[in-house]
């Protein structure tokens, strides 16, 4: 009976160690016909086993890496620190990728160095814990980035000067306006021409705002409105001391198609208050604000505590070219115009921006 108990355990034995090399071998079979290079090191960072595409991306025979330590295909600048991010892997294994957020290197056996990115997967053997890593070579993709990334800079600096040639023709345009009004005794011309003059020189800021900052895609309103209102009141001839000026347009990024007749419909506003909301050295406050709502929309808000609009006066049907040219533009803007004629007289713009 126990002959045959015997028995019975050495047929189960040998099943479980034929069960376990085919395993193994199955293993094997994987490792070495993955698609990309697969090297398995021990605790110690001994290689224990490469695949063909290993052998391949490295320039080394199978005979030469197994065995060796894994440093050998390690760049000598990154040698010192290889054991200790192996001690810690191996002290909290896990599937991840390696040095997340970094750029790793590898190198041939020809000396040079080139760019990877490793998998690092914990494998269960009979000799214990060890780690087996994936390694891509992206070299190509790295080359492709460099290139994609050169284009863009080759682009910004193209935009920058583009919009720098823009400001100045339109700073010409204006200073050939300037020497035109002082040819003229007519007030009421030389009027007409200082309002072209202050809607060009706002065209003018949008684009030196964006020649100023990073992103040639959006314009910083809040730089924007702070030049451009004060400089509209130091052209009208606003005593800054009887009339406060208040601008703001916090975190709100305007692409250039938007900022554009948005920094115009602010022009004609503004200057319609100061022209006309306190006469008689009437003192008072304007104030300009600009906020992004929920979703996609954006609130522009002109304001001012002076004499208010007639009631008598028609703003869809009135003669005064700025306003016109705000109804103009709120419908370019694909936006909603909305006024309240007193107690404060209000503009309110409601307008959809794309994120």
């Amino acid at each position: 009976m126990s002959g045959r108990r015997r028995a019975s355990g050495a047929l189960h034995h040998d099943a479980v160690a034929q069960a376990l090399r085919k395993s193994d071998e199955r293993f094997r079979q994987v490792v070495e016909f993955a698609p990309n290079a697969m090297v398995m090191v021990n605790a110690d960072g001994q290689i224990e086993m490469v695949n063909a595409q290993a052998e391949q991306m490295f320039g080394y025979g199978r005979a030469e890496l197994v065995g060796r330590s894994m440093e050998l295909l390690v760049p000598h600048h990154f040698r010192g620190h290889h054991p200790a991010m192996r001690a810690s892997f191996f002290s909290a294994p896990s599937s991840r990728p390696m040095g997340a957020g970094r750029d790793l290197f590898a190198l041939r056996r020809d000396g040079t160095e080139f760019p990877v990115e490793i998998g690092l997967n914990p494998i269960e053997t009979a000799d214990g814990l060890m780690v087996l890593s994936s390694i891509i070579d992206i070299s190509d993709r790295k080359q492709k980035e460099e290139k994609i990334q050169a284009a863009l800079k080759e682009k910004d600096i193209l935009l920058g000067e583009i919009h720098h040639r823009v400001k100045n023709n339109l700073q010409i345009i204006y200073s050939l306006l300037d020497m035109q009004a002082a040819r003229i005794d007519d007030d009421e011309l030389v009027t007409m021409l200082r309002d072209s003059q202050n809607r060009i020189r706002s065209m003018a800021l949008i684009h030196q705002t964006l020649y100023q900052s990073k992103d040639f895609a959006r314009v910083d309103f809040g730089s924007f409105l702070d030049v451009l209102v004060p400089t509209l009141a130091s052209s009208y001839g606003a005593n800054v001391g009887q009339i406060r000026l208040l601008a703001a347009a916090e975190d709100v990024l305007l692409p250039l198609s938007t900022a554009i007749p948005c920094g115009l419909v602010v022009n004609e506003l503004v200057t319609n208050a100061l022209k006309h909301a306190f006469p008689g050295n009437r003192r008072g406050e304007i104030s300009v604000k600009l906020v992004r709502e929920m979703g996609n929309q954006v609130v522009l808000s002109v304001s001012d505590d002076g004499v208010g609009i007639p009631q008598q006066l028609d703003i869809e049907q009135t003669d005064s070219l700025g306003l016109q040219l705000v109804t103009l533009l709120a419908e370019q803007l694909g936006g909603r115009l909305s006024v309240q004629r007193a107690n404060p007289t209000r503009f309110l713009l409601r307008f959809p921006v794309q994120k």
